[in-house]
C-alpha cells in the first residue's frame, strides 16, 4: 500500500517540503512531495510509513501551520526514491503565509564577517522574510513573486535546489551578486555610494541630524525620525498634518524598550514574537510629542535585516509611522511616495524589490495574559480559518478599519487591514485588495455581504456589482465575528459597544445589548439615545452634545451652556453610541476640549483610572439605559480626573454585570470600545465572557461576521 496525503494550511514557502524530505528519507520511505494550489501533496511507500505523520507533526518548520490533513490509501506504485517534485497548479485554496520577521539564523549570518551575506540588507531563508507582500499568484513559487526579475547566481541556486539547505525554495533568496539593491534619494535625485552599508550609514547620519526619512520596509514605506528629537518630531507632525495622534516607535532591542516603558512578561513575549507587532505598553519615561496626554506607547522591534543594520549606527528609538496621507493606505512604491509625500521627506531609502501587496504593521495589546489584535496586518494576515462552506461569499466590511473576508470551499480568509474608506485613494486600495484576493484564489463570489449603512463606501461598492447582496446590521456582525472565532452556537447575551453603526431604526447605534445567535438577534437594551449635535462634526467636538445632556445647575458652569441647550432642539441625528458616552464624560470632566483623534477620550479615562476607588453609580436597567446620572457626576466633579474616570468605568462594569444576572445565558462582548484594556480586564474579572482575540475587536472584524452569517444562513 501507499499513502497519499493532501495537507492544507500555511505549508508553502515555509520550509515544509524540505522537512517532509528529511523525515521521509530518515524513515527510508519512497515517493514524492509537491506544492499544488490545494496545499502540499505527499505520496509515500515503505515499512515505516505509519510513523511519518507523527514525525512530521513533531518537527514542523517554525512558520508552518497545518489546518487539515486528508489521507488516502492506494495501491503500491513501486517508487525507488523520495524526491521533491515540480509544483502543480489546481484549484487555489492553500493559505498564503504572512510576512515574517528576520530569524535568528539569518541574523547570525548577517553579522558573521566570514559569511557571504555579511551585512546584506535582504538576507532571508525559508523561516523568515517577505511572503504575502511579494506574491502575485499561487502556488508560492519564485516565478509567481516580484523576485522573478532577479536571476539567481550559481551559489544561491545551489542553496535553492538543495533539499537539505535552509534556503531550499526560499523564494526571495538572494545575495549581493544577484539580489535587490538599496538606493538613496535626496527626494528626486539618487546619491551614489560604493556599498549597501554606506547607504545605510548615510541615512543613519541624517536621522541623527533631525531629518525625516522615508524607508521602504516589507509592506510599504515608513516615515522615520529620531524619537528623542523634539524639533524633528514637531516638523514631522506639521508636515504630516498629524497634530497629536500617537506615533509608534521602533527600538534597537528589548533592553532599550525597558528604559522607556514598563513591560510585563506577557508583553515581552508579544514584542519578541516571530510577528514583531506594534505592542501597546505603559510609559516609564516621557518623550514629548510621541504620545502626549496618554500613558502608553506603541513599541516594536526591528523586523527586517535593513532595520537591524540601521540600528548599528544609531542608539536611540525612532518614530516609524506609516508613510501615507491621513486616512489613506500605506504607500508601497517610490513614485507614489514622491507624488504624495515629496514635501514631507528629506531623504528616501528605497530598494528595487517591488512590493506587490501593501501591508501595514500589526497592532496588539495584552489584556490579563491574552493577546488582543487591534490591527491585523503584517505577521498575522492574511488570516485563515477552517470551516465548511458551499458558496463563495465576499464580506466587504465596514467603512472604518476596513478589511475584507472571503469564504471559499472549506476556509475563510481575513485580509490584512485596509483602513478607513474616506478618500478616493483608500477606496481604490479597497478595490485593489478585492482584486488581489480574487486573483490569488481564482475566486468569483456568488454573494456579497455588506453593512446596512447606505453611505458606507463598501456598501455602495457592493450594490454596484450586479451580484446577490445581503446587508447585515453592523453590531450583529460584531457579535457574529466572536461566535465565528470561538465556534459558538446557541443564544448569547451580547454587549456590543462602539462609536458608530447604522441601526435598524435609522439612528446611530453603538451601545447595544442583544440576545443573538447565528441566525437572528433582538435588541433588548441600549443606551438611551441622545442627539449628536453637529452630526459628524460632533464626534470631534462633543462640547455642545455633552452640555445639552446635563442638568441646568451643572450646565451653567460651561461657557457654551446657552448655545448647547438651544441646539438640543435642533434636527440632529440620535445616537446610542458608547463611544460618544466616553467623549461626553471626558469633556464634562475637563479631560478633553475636543476629540483630537479616535479613541482619545477612552485612553485618557484609562490613564486616570484608580483601582482603589470602588465607588460606582448603579444605572437603572430598563430597555433604554439613561446615562444622565453619570454625565451629571462628571460635570459636578469637573477637574477630578481620577474620581470621574474610576466611577465611570466602575459604573459601566456594574451595568454589564447587572444585566448579565438578568439573563441565564453566556456573554459576548465586542466592538471597538472593548479595546479599552482597563474596561475589558474589569469585565473579565466580574463575569465569564467571549471576545475576539485573533480577529480585531473593532470594525476590522466586521467582514468576518458578515461571511459567518452567510455560511450559517445561506
Amino acid at each position: 500500500m501507499r499513502y497519499k496525503f493532501l495537507i492544507n494550511g500555511i505549508v508553502q514557502g515555509v520550509g515544509f517540503r524540505p522537512t517532509v524530505y528529511k523525515i521521509a528519507t530518515s524513515l527510508n520511505l519512497k515517493g514524492f512531495v509537491l506544492n499544488s494550489g490545494d496545499g502540499v501533496v505527499i505520496e509515500i511507500e515503505g515499512e515505516k510509513k505509519d510513523k511519518f505523520l507523527d514525525e512530521l507533526q513533531k518537527n514542523l518548520p517554525p512558520l508552518a501551520k497545518i489546518e487539515e490533513i486528508k489521507k488516502e490509501v492506494l495501491p503500491l506504485k513501486g517508487f525507488t526514491t523520495f524526491e521533491i517534485a515540480i509544483s502543480k497548479n489546481s484549484k487555489k485554496t492553500t493559505s498564503i503565509s504572512p510576512d515574517k520577521s528576520i530569524c535568528q539564523d539569518c541574523i547570525n549570518e548577517m553579522f558573521d564577517k566570514n559569511n557571504r551575506r555579511y551585512l546584506y540588507p535582504f538576507i532571508n531563508c525559508t523561516n523568515c522574510g517577505p511572503r504575502y507582500t511579494i506574491i502575485e499568484n499561487i502556488p508560492y513559487d519564485r516565478r509567481n513573486t516580484s523576485m522573478k526579475k532577479f536571476e539567481m547566481c550559481d551559489k544561491c541556486y545551489q542553496e535553492y535546489t538543495n533539499p537539505l539547505d535552509r534556503r531550499y525554495h526560499a523564494e526571495p533568496i538572494s545575495c549581493y551578486e544577484c539580489g535587490p539593491k538599496l538606493s538613496v534619494k535626496d527626494k528626486f535625485e539618487e546619491i551614489k555610494f560604493n556599498s549597501e552599508i554606506e547607504k545605510i550609514k548615510f541615512i543613519a547620519s541624517k536621522i541623527k541630524e533631525g531629518k525625516i526619512i522615508a524607508i521602504k520596509g516589507l509592506g510599504g514605506f515608513h516615515l522615520v525620525c529620531d524619537a528623542t528629537n523634539e524639533k524633528a518630531l514637531k516638523e514631522l507632525r506639521e508636515r504630516k498634518k498629524r497634530p497629536s495622534k500617537p506615533f509608534a516607535m521602533m527600538f534597537k532591542d528589548l533592553k532599550t524598550i525597558k528604559e522607556y516603558c514598563k513591560i510585563t512578561e506577557n508583553e515581552e513575549k508579544l514584542i519578541t514574537s516571530y510577528e514583531k507587532p506594534i505592542v501597546l505598553v505603559k510609559k516609564k519615561k516621557e518623550l514629548f510629542l510621541i504620545a502626549d496626554k496618554i500613558d502608553r506607547y506603541g513599541v516594536f522591534l526591528p523586523y527586517t535585516p535593513l532595520h537591524l543594520l540601521l540600528f548599528e549606527f544609531i542608539d536611540f528609538p525612532i518614530v516609524a509611522t506609516s508613510a501615507n496621507i491621513s486616512d489613506e493606505p500605506i504607500i508601497k512604491d517610490s513614485k507614489e511616495l514622491v507624488e504624495k509625500l515629496g514635501n514631507m521627506v528629506d531623504y528616501v531609502l528605497d530598494n528595487n524589490r517591488d512590493i506587490v501587496n501593501a501591508c501595514d504593521d500589526s497592532v496588539v495589546q495584552d489584556v490579563e495574559g491574552e493577546r488582543i489584535v487591534m490591527r491585523c496586518a503584517r505577521g498575522y494576515a492574511p488570516l485563515s480559518f477552517r470551516t465548511k462552506n458551499f458558496l463563495n461569499i465576499l464580506g466587504v466590511g465596514a467603512n472604518q478599519k476596513n478589511t475584507i473576508s472571503l469564504a471559499l470551499k472549506d476556509k475563510v480568509i481575513l485580509s490584512p487591514h485596509i483602513g478607513d474608506l474616506k478618500t478616493l485613494g483608500s477606496v481604490e486600495y479597497f478595490e485593489r485588495t478585492i482584486e488581489t484576493f480574487r486573483r490569488l484564489y481564482e475566486f468569483n463570489e456568488d454573494i456579497i455581504i455588506c453593512d446596512k449603512h447606505p453611505l458606507y463606501e463598501s456598501t455602495k461598492w457592493a450594490k454596484k456589482q450586479n451580484k446577490r447582496v445581503y446587508q447585515i446590521q453592523h453590531h450583529y456582525a460584531h457579535a457574529l465575528s466572536v461566535m465565528f472565532e470561538h465556534n459558538l452556537d446557541g443564544d448569547f447575551l451580547c454587549f456590543i459597544f462602539d462609536g458608530t453603526g447604522y441601526g435598524d431604526d435609522g439612528t446611530i447605534w453603538g451601545g447595544e445589548v442583544f440576545v443573538a445567535n447565528r441566525h437572528t438577534y433582538k435588541r433588548i437594551h441600549h443606551i438611551k439615545p441622545f442627539k449628536l449635535i453637529g452630526g459628524e462634526k460632533g464626534i470631534k467636538n462633543p462640547a455642545n452634545m455633552a452640555v445639552a445632556l446635563i442638568d441646568e445647575e451643572f450646565a451653567i458652569n460651561y461657557s457654551n451652556a446657552k448655545i448647547a441647550k438651544a441646539l438640543a432642539k435642533g434636527p440632529f441625528p440620535f445616537t446610542s453610541s458608547m463611544g460618544r458616552v466616553f467623549d461626553i464624560v471626558a469633556f464634562l470632566g475637563g479631560m478633553i476640549e475636543k476629540n483630537e483623534y479616535e479613541g482619545l477620550s477612552g485612553l485618557i479615562i484609562e490613564r486616570h483610572y484608580n483601582p482603589l476607588i470602588k465607588e460606582a453609580i448603579e444605572l437603572e436597567v430598563k430597555k433604554e439605559i439613561d446615562f444622565k446620572p453619570l454625565f451629571n457626576f462628571a460635570a459636578k466633579h469637573k477637574g477630578d480626573f481620577e474620581k470621574i474616570s474610576s466611577v465611570f468605568l466602575n459604573s459601566v462594569v456594574l451595568m454589564i454585570k447587572n444585566i448579565s444576572k438578568m439573563y441565564d445565558m453566556p456573554v459576548i462582548v465586542g466592538g471597538g470600545v472593548f479595546q479599552n484594556k482597563t474596561l475589558l480586564a474589569m469585565v473579565k474579572k466580574e463575569i465569564s465572557v467571549y471576545f475576539n482575540k485573533e480577529i480585531p475587536l473593532n470594525d476590522g472584524g466586521v467582514s468576518i461576521g458578515q461571511v459567518a452569517w452567510g455560511i450559517w444562513n445561506l
